[in-house]
């Protein structure tokens, strides 16, 4: 019983040690200044993610590479590129097959699609808008991962209030040359353990 006890705190050290570690990074290496999930949330979130990026692994080892999984709250956000139409729809399949799930959002790109000068100007738009989040007083630029394909910002992270949320849609519709904004903002009232 005892051992049982000591093993069991053990691995909640660890995990928690894990969250602290891994999981202040959410996108693409941009560290969050406040995460309202709780611990249990974030490990849930994140053996979701383990889960699924081994099972695209194991289907297709270049999809390590190519697809960034974010999962928040067991809905789970997809971006990146593959080469054929048949791979976005495998991927979306494989996505809703986690344990867990509760929704998936695919922005993968098929390649071909777009050309140098198109991904230069998805880099400039992407940056253009992490910069206005940044210096918008009203918005935690750092609870958001931001992804522009083809000239549609997709946008994906924790708002603490509707108004929050409408600011950072609101930045992304002024960016010029944006054709569409696509966004994935969850409110901390809408978070699944938050509900009471």
């Amino acid at each position: 019983m005892i051992k049982k006890i000591i093993s069991l705190s053990f691995l909640i050290v660890a995990l928690t040690s894990c969250i602290k570690n891994n999981l202040s990074t959410f996108g693409r290496g941009v560290s969050i200044g406040f995460d309202p999930r709780t611990v249990g949330m974030q490990i849930d979130d994140t053996l979701m993610q383990k889960s699924l990026v081994a099972r695209l692994t194991l289907t297709e080892k270049k999809y390590f590479l190519y697809i960034q999984v974010e999962i928040l709250d067991g809905r789970i956000f997809l971006t990146g590129k593959v080469d054929e139409p048949e791979e976005k729809i495998k991927i979306t399949k494989l996505s809703w097959e986690t344990k867990g799930v509760r929704s998936v959002k695919n922005a993968i790109e098929i390649k071909g699609q777009s050309n140098f000068k198109g991904a230069a100007k998805d880099i400039l738009i992407t940056t253009q808008l992490r910069t206005a989040l940044i210096f918008n007083k009203l918005v935690k630029s750092s609870n958001y991962t931001l992804e522009t394909i083809n000239e549609t910002i997709y946008i994906f992270g924790i708002a603490m209030n509707e108004e929050e949320k409408k600011e950072v849609i609101e930045e992304a519709n002024q960016i010029y040359d944006v054709k569409d904004v696509m966004p994935t903002i969850y409110l901390v009232s809408e978070l699944s353990r938050n509900k009471i």
